[in-house]
């Protein structure tokens, strides 16, 4: 009974034994096959890798091979042909800056010119010479800006910018000097009056006129020239004998006329 308990036992023994080998030999054959084909895809791997990084650097050798014949085209001239050009450039701009010294030279001149001739023809430009606008005319009331004079009409005493010239009405007034008349009013306190425009800033006014139909703003006067008559049209001055009221002015400011007119 002992015996049989005992093959019994070997048997399952050496089944179990039996068993357990046959599966340590399956998985190892599984292990092989599996590691054989991770083994074989690595390879694969590998091997595309190395044909891609292969294919990157040729390329990229192209590229800098290409990029470099590129350079070297752009730069390839020769060191004569580069120092030929330089001179040439430097030429033009030697040339460039000698034009517009030139050019500025030429301003200036040009500028010196036109105002050396400005120069010359105001100094050849003289004052006007005035004559007494009424022949044979008298001074009835003088010229008075820093001292006053008495006025019969206003019956007061003030300043007086003119001169007074006694005149029979209706007698003729002429231009003192050559001019061009710029204005002709009637003033609120001296009446008709004549402007003229002369050379060097000076004017002259001719007022308490009675007509001055002959002549029109605009117009060219020579002097002695006819412009009007006496007259009785001054408010400030009605009370007064006739007159011709006159006046000359240097850049807009009263002067004395006796002072300017030529005897």
């Amino acid at each position: 009974m002992e015996k049989r308990t005992i093959e019994n036992k070997r048997k399952t023994n050496i089944y179990v034994i039996g068993s357990a080998c046959l599966i340590i030999l399956v998985s190892c054959i599984i292990a092989f096959f599996a590691y054989t084909s991770k083994l074989r895809k690595f390879a694969e791997e590998t091997t595309l890798q190395k044909n891609n990084m292969s294919n990157i650097l040729n390329n990229a050798l192209d590229l800098e091979n290409n990029t470099i014949e590129s350079a070297s085209s752009k730069i390839g001239k020769k060191v004569e042909e580069l120092e030929e050009d330089n001179k040439n450039n430097t030429t033009v701009k030697v040339n460039n800056t000698k034009t517009q010294i030139d050019k500025n030279t030429n301003k200036e001149n040009k500028s010196s010119s036109k105002t050396n001739t400005v120069e010359v023809i105001q100094d050849d430009v003289q004052d006007p010479v005035f004559l007494m606008p009424i022949e044979k005319g008298k001074i009835s009331k003088q010229y008075a800006s820093d001292n006053l004079i008495y006025s019969e009409t206003l019956e007061e005493w003030i300043t007086h910018k003119g001169i007074d010239i006694k005149a029979d009405k209706a007698t003729v007034v002429k231009a003192s000097a050559a001019g061009t008349i710029t204005d002709i009013k009637n003033d609120p306190r001296y009446g008709l009056s004549v402007i003229i425009e002369h050379t060097n800033g000076y004017k002259t006014i001719y007022s308490n006129l009675l007509t001055a139909e002959f002549i029109k703003k605009g117009e060219s006067v020579t002097q002695g020239q006819t412009l009007g008559t006496v007259g009785n049209t001054a408010t400030f001055e009605v009370a007064d004998e006739s007159h011709l009221h006159f006046e000359i002015l240097k850049d807009d400011e009263n002067v004395d006329p006796e002072v300017y007119l030529a005897e």
